[in-house]
């Protein structure tokens, strides 16, 4: 795994606090490096599934969110992405903060698939999943 430098790091970390997701859930990046994430969530019982858990649907969030930050790695900071397909196979409930690491698994032309595993604050994996990119090339116009 080739580090980041510095600089790239912070030019990374400037862009997705901008995402309201990010602020929403109080994600915490704790490692950046060539095709890699690394970064927390914290539980909160306000985001709560049907049996007190980690929301099932916001795990998937915090997959597809992750996965484009390690993604961002290699492509830098602003150039547009956009999921295509993602998957998530729940292993377990998740009751405490979630730890999640996403690894690109080939940064292609125009595909960008990259694995996903989510643990739990214990260390017990509590979902693995896989998120495909696309890389636009420029932002289609919003009108």
């Amino acid at each position: 795994m080739n580090l980041l430098d510095e600089r790239s790091k912070q030019a990374l970390l400037t862009r997705v606090r901008r995402i309201p997701i990010f602020e929403t859930l109080s994600m915490r990046v704790e490692e950046f490096s060539e095709g890699y994430c690394k970064a927390v969530v914290p539980h909160d019982v306000r985001y709560d599934g049907i049996f007190e858990s980690f929301h099932g649907g916001l795990l998937m969030t915090v997959a597809d969110s992750i996965a484009c930050f390690a993604i961002m790695t290699h492509t830098g900071p602003d150039e547009p992405l956009t999921t295509t397909d993602m998957n998530i196979r729940f292993l377990a409930p998740c009751l405490t903060d979630v730890t999640v690491v996403a690894r690109v698994i080939k940064l292609g032309r125009t595909l960008c698939p990259v694995a996903i595993d989510l643990f739990d604050a214990k260390g017990t994996q509590v979902a693995v999943a896989q998120v495909t990119y696309m890389r636009l090339g420029k932002m289609p116009d919003r009108r």
